[in-house]
């Protein structure tokens, strides 16, 4: 797993060769005791929960930073390192 952008506190990660599971491209999040997985492709969430608010804003990240999601997506699908993503601000 690698760290992609903390804002807010809420940790956004990314896991290499994650694609099994889930197949679609998706990345991590965590706020105190919640976790999803996000879709990149949507924003919306795959499993897990998360609180309203915070949710409204790993979409908005989402929305601004698909590209370098995406890029990041091909990068760890095949195993090779990601880069750091700025976060909301």
């Amino acid at each position: 797993m690698a760290t992609l952008s903390i804002f807010y506190g809420i940790i956004i990660s990314m896991f290499y060769g994650d694609n099994k599971q889930h197949k679609l491209p998706h990345i991590h999040a965590k706020f105190q005791e919640y976790e999803a997985v996000f879709s990149i492709l949507d924003g919306e969430i795959i499993s897990g929960n998360f609180p309203q608010k915070k949710m409204k804003l790993v979409q908005a990240w989402i929305i601004m930073h698909e590209d370098d999601l995406m890029a990041n997506w091909d990068l760890a699908t095949s195993e090779r390192n990601i880069f750091k993503i700025d976060p909301l601000k």
